[in-house]
């Protein structure tokens, strides 16, 4: 274990104790977990404070624990499949139901580089709330996080408070859905297309086969080790 991060673990309990629920250094990595209401203020803390001095933010990302811990995927007749459940659907057919979770489902996670003490931090917020989950915006202390933080509402719906341009950056602005998300179906919710006539993108209902397009691989559970 790095003693480098044992000194700063020490540091931040020291500095900051009761604004961070927890830390654990594992993998040559420290991560410290922050509620919600607390995550402006431990973030300038950690910019700031000349101990720790994280001036940089390297990444940002959204986290989906609704199966995590999952070793194996559901199958079907054919193969594998996931993210294949969704919420409604179009011409008449059922939609499916939307997997039970208990707890957090959504998890901000913040990397953080110090140029001045050459160390990483790695600092996580679980959201409060599955249906809206929602977390402080960090630009204005690091604004590196501008785009970082439109990527994880447009992936996973991650709302970010007092963001200042929250909107989709990589998918189209008509798009239903967040596609990293496991509740999410692979072929879509509608068509998009560029109509000659109207001379604009059009959106219809989905035409394309839902199929698994993972193939199904059969292996042989006992290894020459075993046999």
């Amino acid at each position: 274990m790095s003693e480098s991060l044992v000194r700063l673990q020490s540091h931040l309990k020291s500095v900051a104790a009761d604004k961070i629920k927890s830390s654990q250094i594992a993998l040559g990595e420290l991560t410290v977990e922050v509620n919600p209401q607390d995550l402006l203020e431990v973030a300038t803390l950690l910019r700031d404070d000349d101990g720790s001095h994280f001036e940089q933010l390297i990444d940002l990302c959204g986290v989906d624990y609704l199966a995590y811990g999952d070793s194996e995927w559901e199958t079907g007749g054919s193969g594998f499949a996931r993210g294949v459940s969704r919420e409604f659907s179009f011409d008449g057919e059922e939609p499916q139901e939307k997997p039970a979770f208990e707890g957090k489902r959504f998890a901000v996670v913040i990397h953080l580089l110090s140029l001045k003490h050459n160390q990483r931090l790695r600092v996580k917020v679980y959201c409060d709330d599955n249906d809206f989950p929602m977390v402080d915006s960090v630009v204005e202390i690091w604004n590196s996080a501008n785009w970082f933080e439109r990527e994880a509402f447009d992936m996973y719906g991650i709302m970010f408070n007092g963001h200042p341009d929250l909107r989709r950056i990589l998918t189209d602005y008509g798009f239903v859905g967040h596609p990293f998300r496991k509740d999410f179906p692979l072929i879509g919710h509608v068509d998009m297309r560029y109509d000659e006539d109207l001379k604009r993108v059009v959106y219809e209902p989905v035409s394309i086969e839902s199929r698994i397009l993972v193939p199904r691989v059969i292996r042989n559970q006992n290894s020459k080790a075993e046999q």
